[in-house]
């Protein structure tokens, strides 16, 4: 009998599922779960991405990096390819593929975060639910997507969550290594910890002792072939981790941007000194050695490098730009005193006024109520969970998939716990996402972990009840210190938790008439309590006045009753000053505001600050005027004008994409370019005009004194730091010169009015930037 080969009856291969429904095994409510729990990560990550603001020293970068390819590969501050970021570049590639593709925009900038978030939960589902099983990846990734600094991570323009994936697909590729014996995977892991690297250094190091202990205690392999595939899998890490600095080292020096961050130009350098060394300062490491900015002036670093005597000195040159004043509590300006609070405000009010782990730059920071509101409400749980998790699977066969992933887990939070209790914050919350997604597994894995025990009575039927009470009592605590903000929430976490635990009690096997559902009511009741509080900061995106931090934090407006004075978080704090915003006068994200180049707090001064945020991207009439006037001079000169401090060129470079040079680089500190070859681009007219901030702005020396916060004035270039003996900074000296040598541009030739040094006729934005700011020209034709 014939058969039909064509015959659509037949069947032909798999049948193909729809997304929505579960795959075999899984309960149907699964798949659904899942799919709303993705939509609600795409929504909280891109709700009002088309009002995002720029990262100001970020952005300066990425459309730097729109402009050419050779700006795009060294990750340049400039589109003149002078100088590079002080990170490496990395994290800003997606950004600067997004913007060439869509034109650059907030929102352009954004989206590769929002499409980073998405990826990290369903990477992180993936994970969880071939560890613990399909329920406990749905709680992960709830505990996950409402946890207050996940949310904000993924809406902001930095390094961390490129950072976060990369881990997370690291991890999920070790485990599918650790379980089938193969090294192919394992070599994946070492590919995406490299890429990691290219988006936060030596951080994403941190997580390998965690990874190699779930191949040598889990994968089925002799161990001489286990410690094989381990060290093919370093090898290949190193390769990918250190391929961009290898490549700038091979490089001659002439043919690509200085390196930022350094006093010798080494990528090398920049890695190891100033991005990691100097953040352990408190615990007495020096990085004197290594080429590091930071360790020959102070200062420096991205909150926390070069910090001293618990104070950070952001420099007047370059940091600020502006020469804004800093008072010894962290405050800037007189404005900062009656600052508006907001979320960030509070993620550096600890580094001020302490809390109860004692600030940001103590040990006990990741206790703190600041970062414990963004990071920490599952503390109890997670931790409950991994001690649980690993002492319950003693005995268990080594290859044991589960006690694998509690070894995973809880190795991952600890370290990364470790390294930012023992380094520096300071107030950069969207550090803390690599803690979220440990103590999001913890919390899934244990929840389940911990009721199948309840549900089986026996001693360990009270894990449960004590896990829920704990973190119940600790949600409570931590949303009361923000009374101002929904009242009614700590009562409503203690009532739902006393519910949840007297419906586990009456439902406790054993009891007459225990009851499934009643059982399950209880854990419902209690996973609510556990929720509902991190859930309150989360959606705080969808507040009408909510604006996007730019470190990463999301929650109230208000100051915790643990904390006082509020000062700036970063040295990336602040806005850049567009046409239209007034300058520092208005609330701004980032919880500086008030800010002015004098330091008075006025309203109407010119930006670039702390630079960490800007809306709009125009310049002002008076920024137009002289950018009009220095490009129509420019003749064949290399540079509009060069200026000293990267936030005075930001705005020029995001709104024109103008050749600016930034003298100093991010700390105003860097030597470059020296006054020797500063005199050079002059002499050969590459650069001919010189943008000069008026008032402190470029006096930066490496001696002199300043005020520490006793009231005392000590010698050196930061408060504590020892006299370096070399005199002015590159940038001083370059000042220095110019005002000496070069022809003063009356303001008059820009559209402004000439008055006397110091005052300006222009109102508001325009009149502060003029008094503040002197154009000169440089140069034979002066």
């Amino acid at each position: 009998m014939a058969t039909n080969v064509l015959d659509t009856a037949a069947p032909t291969g798999a049948v193909r599922r729809p997304p929505w429904r579960s795959p075999h095994g899984e309960p149907a409510y699964a798949r659904p779960v899942l799919l709303v729990l993705v939509v609600l990560a795409a929504v909280l990550f891109a709700w009002g991405i088309d009002r995002s603001t720029y990262h100001t020293f970020y952005a300066s970068a990425v459309r730097s990096m729109t402009q050419s390819w050779k700006a795009f590969f060294y990750g340049s501050f400039d589109p003149g390819n002078s100088i590079t970021l002080d990170k490496l570049p990395g994290f800003l590639w997606p950004q600067a593929l997004s913007a060439r593709i869509f034109g650059f925009h907030p929102w352009s900038v954004t989206l590769p975060q929002v499409l980073e978030g998405v990826a990290s939960l369903l990477v992180l589902y993936r994970l969880v639910r071939r560890w613990a099983g399909v329920h406990a990846a749905l709680i992960a990734g709830a505990a996950f997507l409402v946890t207050p600094v996940a949310i904000g991570l993924f809406r902001t323009s930095v390094e961390d969550p490129m950072f976060t994936l990369c881990l997370l697909l690291a991890a999920e590729a070790t485990q599918r290594a650790a379980r089938d014996g193969r090294l192919r995977p394992l070599v994946m892991a070492g590919v995406w910890i490299g890429v990691g690297f290219q988006a936060k250094m030596l951080e994403a190091w941190v997580v390998l002792p965690a990874l190699a202990l779930v191949h040598l205690l889990s994968a089925p392999l002799p161990l001489r072939r286990r410690l094989a595939h381990l060290g093919v899998s370093a090898l290949v890490m190193t390769a990918v981790s250190a391929s961009w600095m290898v490549a700038v080292t091979l490089t001659p020096a002439q043919n690509r941007p200085y390196v930022d961050g350094t006093t010798n130009n080494s990528a090398f350098s920049m890695v190891v000194g100033y991005n990691f060394l100097t953040r352990f300062s408190s615990l007495g490491i020096d990085a004197a050695s290594t080429g590091s900015v930071s360790s020959q002036f102070g200062g420096g670093g991205h909150g926390g490098a070069g910090t001293y005597d618990g104070h950070r000195d952001l420099g007047t040159g370059g940091a600020q730009g502006a020469g804004a004043a800093r008072d010894p509590r962290g405050s800037t300006g007189a404005g900062a005193a009656a600052a508006e609070p907001t979320a960030a405000g509070a993620g550096a009010r600890s580094q001020a006024a302490g809390g109860p782990g004692g600030g940001q730059d103590g040990w006990g920071k990741m206790f703190d109520t600041a970062l414990a509101s963004q990071t920490g409400w599952f503390y109890p749980i997670a931790a409950i969970a991994a001690v649980c998790g690993l002492l319950w699977s003693r005995g268990r066969p080594r290859t044991d998939r589960l006690r694998a992933g509690y070894v995973l887990w809880s190795t991952w939070l600890a370290l990364y716990f470790l390294v930012f209790s023992a380094g520096s914050v300071a107030g950069h919350t969207y550090y803390m996402g690599v803690i979220a997604v440990p103590l999001a597994a913890l919390t899934g894995a244990g929840t389940v972990l911990m009721w199948r025990a309840h549900r089986a009575g026996g001693p360990r039927a009270w894990a449960l009840p004590g896990a829920v009470a704990a973190t119940a009592v600790w949600a409570a605590y931590l949303a009361g210190q923000f009374p101002s903000f929904v009242p009614w929430l700590p009562p409503t976490v203690a009532v739902l938790g006393l519910a949840g635990l007297a419906l586990l009690f009456v439902a406790r096997p054993g009891r007459p008439r225990a009851g499934g559902r009643l059982a399950l009511a209880g854990l419902a009741a209690c996973l609510a309590a556990l929720l509902i509080a991190p859930s309150a900061w989360a959606v705080q995106v969808f507040a009408p006045s909510y604006r996007t931090n730019v470190m990463g934090s999301v929650g109230p407006n208000g100051v915790p009753r643990s904390h006082g004075t509020t000062g700036p978080g970063a040295a990336r704090l602040g806005r850049t000053a567009w046409a239209g915003e007034g300058g520092f006068g208005r609330g701004i994200s980032g919880g500086t505001r008030g800010m002015s180049r004098d330091g008075s707090g006025a309203r109407g001064g010119f930006g670039g600050g702390f630079g960490g945020t800007a809306t709009g991207g125009g310049l002002s009439a008076a920024q137009n005027r002289l950018l009009a006037y220095t490009r129509a001079h420019q003749g064949s000169a290399a540079y509009v004008f060069a200026t000293t401090g990267w936030s005075s060129a930001a705005p020029y470079i995001l709104a024109a994409g103008a050749h600016v040079l930034p003298i100093g680089g991010f700390s105003g500190r860097v030597p470059f370019p020296t006054e020797d070859r500063f005199q050079q681009l002059v002499a050969t007219g590459k650069v001919r005009y010189v943008l000069l901030s008026g008032g402190r702005g470029t006096s930066l020396t490496a001696g002199g004194t300043r005020t520490a916060a006793d009231g005392t004035r000590k010698p050196g270039g930061a408060i504590g730091t020892p006299p370096a003996g070399t005199g002015q900074t590159a940038a001083a000296q370059i000042t220095g010169w110019v005002r000496a040598t070069c022809a003063r541009v009356p303001a008059s030739a820009y559209g402004g009015t000439d008055v006397a040094a110091g005052g300006s006729s222009l109102p508001g934005l325009a009149g502060a930037m003029a008094s503040t700011e002197v154009l000169y020209r440089c140069g034979p034709a002066q």
